[in-house]
């Protein structure tokens, strides 16, 4: 099973919209398990407070209690992930053209969207 770790907007988006191929990824793109850090957790939770987003966010907190948490900290979360890929590897889902850089930079892969669906981008 490899571990999708997910940023804020990333998880934002499969958390609140609808996500054509969600029930096929498995067949798609192999055996894959959301898990979201703690420093994600910690950003949506700051952006709560702010009322526009506030429905959004607590949809994403409710939904994000059924995946696994995973300790990556820090003060920025782009930052704590692209140090995390670059020590560990791994796979990162986002939307964040600038972050996927990065992290493609750094020897990680990305995980995005695209017409609402999961795709996974070389």
């Amino acid at each position: 099973m490899v571990e999708v770790i997910c940023d804020t907007s990333f998880l934002i988006h499969i958390a609140t919209k609808r996500i054509k191929n969600i029930s096929s990824l498995e067949t798609d793109v192999g055996q894959i398990q959301f898990v979201v850090p703690d420093v994600v957790i910690n950003e949506l939770q700051k952006l709560g407070s702010q009322d526009k987003k506030q429905k959004l966010v607590l949809a994403t907190l409710d939904f994000s209690k059924n995946l696994k948490k995973i300790s990556i900290v820090g003060e920025f979360a782009d930052k704590a992930l692209i140090d995390h890929v670059k020590l560990h590897g791994g796979i990162i889902g986002t939307l964040d053209k600038e972050l996927k850089d990065k992290v493609k930079n750094s020897g990680g892969s990305i995980m995005s969207l695209s017409n609402d669906r999961v795709v996974l981008e070389s």
